[in-house]
C-alpha cells in the first residue's frame, strides 16, 4: 500500500513523533493507522513523551546578524554537552534564520513558521531534534532588531547571547568593535537598566528609603541633620546609577571612562555618530526551575534495568 504525505502528517499530529519514524511505522503497518500508532508506542513513544516533560535548562543562547537583521535566540536542552552537538547547534542557527526570514510576533507564531530549508514547522523540526538528540529540546525565546546596526556577541560558547542595537551614520564594520565592547560589558555585568533615565520613581524611592534606614542605624550618620543626610543620599544615588545603569557604568576596558563616554569618544575618533539604542541579553536557563532528578542519574537507572 502506498504511503502518502497526508498519512504521515496525520500520524505525526496524532503522536507528535518525527516524520521519518512515522513513515517507517506506516510502511511496517502497511498503512494501518492504528497499527502504526501501536508500533510507535512499542518503539519508544512513551519515552519520547517523557522527554517532553523533563526540564530543559541547558542548551545555548545564540546571536547573529542575518541578512542585515540582528537576531538573538535561546534554545534549551537537558544537558550542557548537547550545546556542543553539531546537529543541535545547526538547529539553533536555523531557528535564528527562521526568525530573520519571518519576523514572528511571538513564540507561538515562530513555532508555526516553516523552519528554513524544510517543509516542516519549527514545532515539527523541534520534535525531530528530540528524537535525533535524545533529550527534551525547546525553543524558549527570541528577539530581533530591524532598524539601526546590530552587533552580536556570544559568550562561552552560548552561555550568554547579547545583541546590541546602535543608531549610527557609520558602517557596520566601523562600529563593530564598539558594539562588541558594549555587548561584552552587558554580558559580564548584566545591568538592570540601560540608562539612568529608565530608572523609575518607585525604584528610586525604594533605594532612598533603604539608604535613609542605613544611615539611621549608623551612629555616625544618625546624629547628622536631615538636610545633610539627604545630600549624602543623592551622592549614593549617583553610585547606584554607576552600578546599575549601562551607560553610566565604568567601562570595563578603561576605568577612566563611563560606557556612554567611551561610545562618544569612539564615534569622534571614527568621524561619525554612534548612539546606543537598545540591547537584549539572554543567559541560557535563566529563570528556569531546575528541581528535577539528575539526568545522568536517570540514565544510570535506565542502564541498570
Amino acid at each position: 500500500m502506498a504511503i502518502t504525505a497526508n498519512d504521515v502528517k496525520k500520524l505525526r499530529e496524532m503522536t507528535g513523533v518525527g516524520m521519518m519514524d512515522c513513515k517507517k511505522a506506516l510502511t511496517e503497518a502497511e498503512g494501518d493507522m492504528d497499527k502504526a500508532v501501536e508500533l510507535l508506542r512499542e518503539k519508544g513513544l512513551a519515552a519520547s513523551q517523557k522527554k517532553a516533560g523533563r526540564i530543559a535548562a541547558e542548551g545555548m543562547a545564540y546571536a547573529a546578524v542575518i541578512d542585515g537583521m540582528g537576531v538573538v535566540v535561546e534554545v534549551n536542552a537537558e544537558t550542557d554537552f548537547v550545546s556542543k552537538n553539531e546537529k543541535f547547534v545547526d538547529f539553533v542557527k536555523g531557528v535564528a534564520a527562521t526568525v530573520a526570514a519571518n519576523k514572528p510576533a511571538d513564540l507561538d507564531a515562530l513555532m508555526a513558521c516553516k523552519y528554513v530549508g524544510t517543509d516542516l514547522t519549527v514545532t515539527e523540526q523541534q520534535q525531530e531534534m528530540v528524537l535525533v538528540i535524545g533529550e527534551n529540546i525547546k525553543v524558549r525565546r527570541f528577539a530581533f532588531f530591524t532598524e539601526g546596526v546590530s552587533v552580536p556577541y556570544i559568550h562561552a560558547g552560548g552561555k550568554i547571547g547579547v545583541l546590541v542595537d546602535l543608531d549610527t551614520d557609520l558602517s557596520a564594520e566601523q562600529v563593530e568593535t564598539v558594539g562588541k565592547d558594549v555587548a561584552m560589558q552587558i554580558a559580564a555585568l548584566n545591568p538592570r537598566f540601560w540608562d539612568k533615565s529608565q530608572v523609575t520613581a518607585d525604584v528610586l524611592d525604594e533605594e532612598k528609603k533603604i539608604m535613609m534606614v542605613q544611615m539611621a542605624n549608623d551612629p555616625k550618620m544618625a546624629s547628622k541633620p536631615e538636610q545633610v543626610r539627604e545630600k549624602i543620599v543623592m551622592g549614593k544615588l549617583n553610585k547606584f546609577y554607576s552600578e546599575n545603569c549601562l551607560l553610566q557604568q565604568e567601562f570595563v576596558k578603561d576605568g577612566s571612562l563611563s560606557v556612554e563616554k567611551y561610545i562618544a569618544a569612539s564615534a569622534k575618533a571614527l568621524g561619525g555618530t554612534i548612539t546606543f539604542k537598545n540591547a537584549v541579553r539572554f543567559e541560557k536557563g535563566e529563570g528556569i526551575e531546575k528541581k528535577q532528578e539528575n539526568f545522568a542519574e536517570e540514565i544510570a537507572k535506565q542502564l541498570a534495568k
